[in-house]
């Protein structure tokens, strides 16, 4: 079929086109959202540019196809053959990408925020300065990729393989990378604050002056891995595996170190300070201390919150925040609580971040609900941002009206 009867079709109505031949076809610029594309074959076709919100791609075989430019959010199903394609800039937002062939695909600038990629083969794959945030890459295959400066913020990359990747400069706030493969992966100046790195391998890993603040580094297996200049405070590395590590110029204020102990500074005659226990490191200040509080003599949590959490330092109180945007200045998705939520968050973490503080810093919220009704919605947004194990104490409560009268709001306290 050419571009000419499947654009007349498709004006006519027809939404279907599974299995169809359109190889090599010419469809730059045309808008196809809503398209069902099924098994059909795009080998080398020119869709740069074109709209394909919410289209059925799956099992689509799409190798060395231009979509540079083009508009693929949410597009619906997986398995996509995207192998050697050019989605250069290309808007995947929301996208279900699981599962894809994306080895040697250019997604250089591409937008895939929230975008599914479990499972999904990126050997290769060049991503460089491509938003990443909160997608999901559960298991995906990133070996050799080129992630310089991609923004992987609060992205799920459990059991995720990034043997030999480039992620120099990459954001990696608050990322989930628990028992990944990063061995030999270059890491140098990535930021790293609050990642979940617990178990991951990071042999011949390079992460000279990366931001590795507050990051969960239990049980990581560090051999060989070069840390010169990085900051690791607050990191907890209990039984991490750190034989022949560089750690040359690396901030370690208040680390726990692979034994359990705070690290401790040599002095000035080079004797080593005998290692200080947290009770007495939280008498003195000297570090932020945090402990969850559990009993089964009260109920348990049931969503992503603890029942107290017992914390020393500098107190930082936020103040609630409701969904503005200050690009314009005003309310945001006034019909849609879910997308306030996300709006709300965004807010609060500028806040935090301005104050040298992460999510993980955070001992209590409270949520204020215009209607109790709109709660399961607001804690699914809310649940992306703090794990239930360490989550902070929470309040959450209905009130008759709130500023603007939107539809949530959030205010919380951290300590630092």
């Amino acid at each position: 079929m050419n571009a000419e009867e499947l654009l007349e079709k498709y004006a006519a109505g027809q939404r279907k086109f599974q299995g169809t031949d359109l190889s090599g076809v010419d469809l730059q610029g045309a808008d196809l959202s809503g398209i069902d594309l099924q098994d059909a074959d795009l080998f080398e076709a020119d869709l740069s540019e074109a709209i394909l919100t919410r289209a059925s791609l799956y099992r689509t075989d799409l190798r060395r196809a231009s979509l540079k430019g083009a508009n693929l959010s949410k597009v619906i199903n997986g398995a996509q053959n995207l192998c050697l394609a050019d989605l250069s800039g290309a808007d995947l937002s929301g996208a279900n990408l699981s599962g894809a062939n994306l080895t040697n695909a250019n997604l250089d600038k591409a937008n895939l925020r929230g975008a599914n990629l479990a499972s999904a083969n990126l050997t290769l794959a060049s991503l460089i300065e491509t938003n990443l945030s909160k997608a999901s890459l559960n298991s995906a295959n990133l070996t050799k990729a080129d992630l310089t400066k991609a923004n992987l913020s609060l992205a799920d990359l459990s059991a995720v393989t990034l043997q030999s990747a480039n992620l120099q400069g990459a954001k990696l706030q608050l990322t989930k990378l628990s028992k990944s493969n990063l061995s030999w992966v270059n890491l140098d100046e990535a930021d790293l604050v609050g990642a979940d790195i617990q178990e991951t391998n990071l042999k011949q890993s390079s992460l000279q002056g990366a931001n590795l603040e507050a990051a969960y580094l239990q049980g990581a297996y560090l051999i060989n891995a070069n840390l010169e200049g990085a900051n690791l405070k607050r990191a907890n590395l209990i039984n991490a595996n750190s034989y022949s590590w560089n750690i040359k110029n690396a901030d370690l204020t208040g680390t726990i170190m692979p034994d359990g102990e705070f690290y401790q500074p040599e002095t000035s005659d080079r004797e080593i300070y005998q290692p200080e226990t947290s009770e007495k490191l939280s008498q003195t200040g000297t570090s932020m201390t945090r402990k969850i509080i559990r009993t089964d003599k009260a109920p348990a949590p049931v969503g992503p919150y603890n029942q107290a959490i017992a914390a020393t330092g500098t107190m930082l109180f936020v103040a609630g925040q409701i969904a503005i945007d200050i690009r314009l200045n005003d309310i945001v998705y006034t019909d849609d609580v879910a997308k306030q939520t996300e709006q709300v968050m965004a807010n609060l973490e500028a806040i935090l971040t301005e104050a040298g503080a992460t999510w993980l810093d955070v001992v209590k919220t409270t949520v204020f609900l215009k209607d109790m009704n709109d709660f399961a919605a607001v804690n699914a947004v809310y649940a992306k941002y703090f794990d239930a194990e360490t989550a902070p104490a929470r309040a959450c409560v209905e009130v008759s009206r709130l500023p603007k009268d939107v539809l949530v709001e959030i205010d919380c306290i951290a300590v630092i």
